[in-house]
């Protein structure tokens, strides 16, 4: 394995757990109920999350890099991170997400598990029941996923 493998492994790694204790424990409940609203409010809401998570990330890659020794730059760290966060903010806008779903043909499983979706489940009063996970959550996590690994890939290279 070549020294840039390992790296990109051990940063990705990291930045895949950070990303999930960031997005899910770190993210405030107003930051998730007002990130996507239109306007200023939402757009400082998303900034407020994706600044927690950001730093969440940054911590834990540091910690991982000073204990493992890993040989990665400033500026690296700086644009991997740098292109995270730019991401993971305009897919946190929910309706940028919601176009991307709909332009590749994704838009009913992004619909998937709330009311507006064709099938979606109901109570025996034929309410919408109550469910884990949306196909909105899942493609939000696929899209910071791919980018948790281009930011890697930035990080182990540069």
């Amino acid at each position: 394995m070549t020294d840039a493998a390992v790296v990109f492994a051990a940063v990705f790694i990291a930045l895949y757990v950070a990303h999930s204790v960031g997005d899910h424990w770190v993210q405030s409940s107003c930051q998730v109920d007002d990130k996507g609203k239109p306007g200023w409010a939402g757009r400082w809401a998303c900034t407020r999350h994706v600044i927690g998570l950001t730093l969440t990330k940054g911590a834990t890659l540091a910690v991982v890099v000073a204990l493992l020794h890993l040989p990665v730059t400033a500026l690296g760290v700086t644009l991997g991170l740098a292109v995270d966060a730019v991401t993971h903010w305009w897919a946190d806008r929910r309706s940028t997400l919601a176009w991307l779903a709909k332009i590749c043909g994704k838009a009913e499983f992004y619909s998937l598990g709330t009311g507006a979706h064709p099938a979606h489940p109901v109570t025996a009063e034929g309410k919408p029941a109550a469910h884990l996970g949306t196909g909105a959550y899942a493609l939000d996590q696929s899209f910071h996923h791919l980018w948790l690994l281009v930011a890697a890939l930035i990080i182990a290279t540069v």
